[in-house]
């Protein structure tokens, strides 16, 4: 359970996050397929310094 928690970020995740962003994937649709939170995927982005790609 703790896969999906805010806190739980694994660097697999956190990787998968990083090459959708780098492939221009929006951030609702990372949230859907990392089943995250919207705003865990934008606070996690934040972090990384890396800015989503816009809504289509």
């Amino acid at each position: 359970m703790s896969e999906t928690n805010e806190a739980g970020w694994t660097l697999e995740t956190v990787q998968q996050l990083k090459a959708m962003a780098r492939d221009g994937v929006s951030a609702s649709v990372m949230s859907l397929k990392l089943k995250r939170p919207l705003t865990a995927i934008h606070a996690k982005l934040a972090e990384l310094g890396i800015t989503p790609a816009a809504e289509a």
